[in-house]
């Protein structure tokens, strides 16, 4: 079965330095290059500011991911930061 014309997926792409948010340490830039999951999630984390192609800033990955988005703070929980597939800046 031929996949959908434009449907980029994390396996469609060399994305080997690619890792879940929740890897990356206090201090540290990733760039958002796929976020999983169904519409709800993606709805949610555009709410905050956090949808493909945007630059993170880790505060803590400890408890709750807390990450700076656009010069503001957001925190979120650790199932769905795996869910945000991120490469290190």
């Amino acid at each position: 079965m031929a996949m959908a014309e434009g449907k980029r997926t994390f396996l469609d792409n060399d994305y080997s330095d690619a890792m879940p948010l929740s890897r990356l340490r206090p201090g540290e830039l990733g760039r958002v290059m796929v976020i999983g999951g169904g519409h709800g999630i993606r709805q949610k984390l555009f709410l905050r500011g956090l949808f493909e192609g945007s630059v993170v800033r880790m505060i803590s990955c400890y408890g709750p991911v807390t990450v700076e988005v656009d010069r503001n703070t957001v925190s979120i929980g650790r199932g769905m930061a795996q869910k945000i597939i991120v490469r290190r800046m």
